[in-house]
C-alpha cells in the first residue's frame, strides 16, 4: 500500500561550502546579491558588492569562518541543521517526508523541493527556520520556493509557517535551554540578542506601529498594530522567555550591523559598554533569533563580543548555545509542523 506523505521543507540561511576565500566569496556574492537582503537599486547593490564588500570583506569573513569551522564536520550551521533534519524525520515518522534546503549554497532549496515533488506529497509545509519574520530572511526563503514552483504543472497544497516567535513550543524549548545556564552562572546581566536589520526595512514592513515608534525604546506587547514588525516580534519573544524564566531584569539587543546607515537597535556592543559602566561584570547572552549555532553566534558573540567584554573589564561571559538539535526543540518543531497539516477532505464521490 502506497502512503501519501506530507512534505516538510526546512529552510535555513546557508553557508559557504568551505572555509576558504574562493568559497566564502561565492557565498557572499550570492547572499548579498539578493534584493531582499540589500534592498537598494540593482546598480547600487552591484557597485557596492563588487567595489566594496567583496574586495574588502572576503578575507575578514573567511578568517571568521575558519575560527569556527569544525575540521571533521565542517560548517556548524550545516551540521546542526542536518542533525535537526534527522531528528525531525525520526520524530514525525513515515507519514512525513522532511527535507532541508539552504537559501544560499548547498543543499539548495530547489534540490530539496524537487525531492518533495518527486515523492508526490499531498501537501508541503514550508518552515523557514527564522522565528521572527523579516523580508531579508523569511521573505527571501519563501519567495525562492515560489519562484521554483512557478513553471511546474502540478503544485501541491502549500502551508507556510511564516514565523513562530511566540509559539509555545519554541518558547518552551528556549526556556529549557537557557534556565540551567542562569542557575549555574547567576549572571548579573542577561541579554537577548537578535540579528539587526537596516531601519528602512522595518519602515517598509507595513506595520502600523511605525507612526508612534520610539526606535530605542522597548516595543509594546504584540497586538494587531505591531504584529508585522520584526523588532516587536523580537521584544515579544524576549518577554515570553523572561516571563517563563521568572526574570524581570534583562535587555534586548541587536547585532551584525554593516555600514553606517541606521540599523535596528539597541546595539549589542553599545549595551555591553553601558553594562560595564553600570558596574555589571557577569554577563549571559542568549540568541533567540538563531535556531542553529552559526557565524553570528559562535564568532561574532562567542569570540568577538567575549573579547570585548573582557577588554572592558568584565569577568564571566556565558553564551547560551542555540536550540540546534535539542530533543525538546525537535519535539516542539514537530508540533509546529503537525499544527499546519491540512485535514483530509472527504471526496464527494465516496459519500455516494
Amino acid at each position: 500500500m502506497t502512503i501519501t506523505k506530507t512534505g516538510v521543507l526546512l529552510i535555513n540561511l546557508g553557508t559557504p561550502a568551505r572555509a576558504d576565500k574562493k568559497a566564502v566569496r561565492a557565498f557572499l556574492k550570492e547572499f548579498l546579491s539578493d534584493a531582499r537582503v540589500v534592498d537598494l537599486p540593482v546598480w547600487v547593490r552591484q557597485v557596492l558588492l563588487h567595489s566594496v564588500i567583496l574586495p574588502f570583506r572576503t578575507g575578514k569573513t573567511t578568517n571568521a569562518y575558519q575560527s569556527i569551522w569544525d575540521q571533521e564536520k565542517g560548517s556548524p550551521l550545516l551540521f546542526h541543521s542536518q542533525d535537526l533534519l534527522h531528528g525531525l524525520r525520526d520524530e514525525l515518522g513515515e507519514q512525513y517526508q522532511v527535507e532541508l534546503g539552504m537559501r544560499y549554497g548547498e543543499p539548495s532549496i530547489w534540490s530539496a523541493t524537487e525531492k518533495l515533488l518527486k515523492a508526490q506529497c499531498s501537501q508541503v509545509i514550508i518552515v523557514p527556520l527564522f522565528p521572527q519574520y523579516s523580508s531579508a530572511a523569511s521573505g527571501s526563503a519563501i519567495a525562492s520556493v515560489m519562484r521554483g514552483l512557478l513553471p511546474k504543472q502540478h503544485i501541491p497544497h502549500l502551508s507556510i509557517v511564516s514565523d513562530f516567535f511566540h509559539d509555545p513550543n519554541y518558547i518552551k524549548a528556549q526556556v529549557s535551554l537557557i534556565a540551567p545556564h542562569i542557575e549555574a552562572k547567576q549572571p548579573d546581566s542577561i541579554l537577548f540578542s537578535y540579528h539587526s536589520l537596516p531601519w528602512r526595512q522595518i519602515e517598509k514592513g507595513g506595520s502600523q506601529c511605525q507612526i508612534s515608534c520610539q526606535q530605542n525604546q522597548p516595543c509594546a506587547q504584540i497586538s494587531p498594530e505591531n504584529r508585522l514588525c520584526y523588532r516587536a516580534q523580537c521584544y515579544e519573544t524576549s518577554r515570553l522567555i523572561a516571563q517563563a524564566l521568572g526574570i524581570n531584569a534583562y535587555h534586548v539587543v541587536f547585532q551584525s550591523r554593516l555600514g553606517r546607515i541606521p540599523w535596528v537597535g539597541p546595539d549589542l556592543t553599545t549595551a555591553m559598554t553601558q553594562l560595564i559602566q553600570g558596574g555589571k561584570r557577569n554577563l549571559l547572552i542568549a540568541s533567540p533569533s538563531f535556531v542553529a549555532d552559526c557565524l553570528e553566534t559562535l564568532e561574532e558573540i562567542g569570540i568577538r563580543a567575549k573579547g570585548l567584554w573582557q577588554d572592558l573589564g568584565g569577568k564571566d561571559f556565558t553564551l547560551v548555545p542555540c536550540l540546534n538539535s535539542e530533543p525538546l526543540w525537535i519535539q516542539g518543531l514537530a508540533n509546529i509542523v503537525k499544527a499546519n497539516v491540512r485535514q483530509k477532505q472527504v471526496n464527494p464521490v465516496e459519500i455516494i
